[in-house]
């Protein structure tokens, strides 16, 4: 078995890395968007024909959510055209195609958890470019797999987490937004799930959820990770009108995930295990 993994140097594939340390009998390929920028197409055709990989597990994405306001562009052609590149490369050798996607296809406005069939309707840029990736995926592989996830964070890279343990050590006293609620996912969750789903007997193609279990605000996640830390910082609740960003953010970001577990066994954990699990990781990085 040999898995590619492209935005190698991302949250999700450090997290894949770790988890191939513990691996047997599978060979990981690790490439970052220095080793395979995946909008040079021709070099991903010839990368491709050369490795023939079981499974592609793509991570590369344009992931600057406000900048892309700015960079349409450059967002869809990440996040979009190139997506239905590698997806039909995959369909030609035979490879799984596995994708990870975004509940910012969503526009917000729904007040139970959306499901993979429930309709899209992105409120920014990116989530259209991420959309544009899913349709053009599909359009090329009908046996593409799709994983929608959100809020992710890891001990690795830029996130919430590693900004709100920055700005907790720096301030006496922050503000983070309330009306906004979703489920956090876990990194390391995700990698495990997409490892998972490439190593399983039958994969049938189509779009699934995954995040940890929970549904909470952006400041009640903000509460968990000072709780934990055991900050003196304190930690008030705004309203996003408080706080403008170029993108606008969809106000409920909760996905069902029931449909990933019963097609793949997949548990989800609770976003509150989750955390705990990457502070500690963290603690040990300092």
């Amino acid at each position: 078995m040999h898995i590619i993994v492209t935005g190698a140097n991302g949250q999700v594939g450090k997290e894949l890395r770790d988890l191939a340390r513990n691996t047997h009998g599978v060979d990981f390929t690790f490439l970052s968007k220095e080793d395979l920028p995946i909008e040079n197409f021709e070099l991903v055709r010839t990368l491709f024909s050369i490795r023939k990989p079981d499974v592609l597990i793509n991570c590369a994405a344009y992931t600057a959510v406000d900048h892309a306001e700015q960079a349409k562009d450059l967002a869809f052609l990440i996040n979009g055209e190139a997506v239905g590149v590698l997806a039909a490369v995959c369909h030609e050798l035979r490879c799984r195609f596995i994708h990870i996607s975004t509940d910012y296809v969503f526009d917000g406005a729904a007040t139970v958890p959306y499901r993979e069939t429930d309709f899209t309707s992105p409120v920014n840029t990116y989530g259209a470019s991420k959309l544009e990736g899913e349709e053009q995926a599909f359009r090329v592989n009908p046996d593409a797999i799709v994983v929608r996830t959100s809020w992710v964070y890891s001990s690795y890279g830029k996130n919430f987490v590693r900004t709100m343990i920055r700005l907790m050590n720096d301030k006496k006293e922050i503000s983070v937004v309330d009306d906004q609620v979703g489920s956090p996912t876990y990194a390391a969750d995700l990698a495990v799930a997409l490892y998972t789903i490439a190593m399983a007997g039958q994969a049938p193609g189509g779009i699934y959820h995954f995040a940890n279990k929970g549904v909470i605000s952006w400041y009640q996640f903000a509460l968990a990770i000072a709780g934990l830390t055991r900050t003196d910082c304190i930690v008030h609740p705004i309203p996003s009108s408080a706080y403008p960003t170029p993108a606008k953010r969809p106000a409920y970001s909760v996905m069902d995930t029931s449909r990933i577990k019963e097609t793949f066994g997949i548990q989800t954990r609770p976003w509150q295990e989750s955390l705990a699990d990457c502070l500690k990781k963290i603690s040990t990085q300092e």
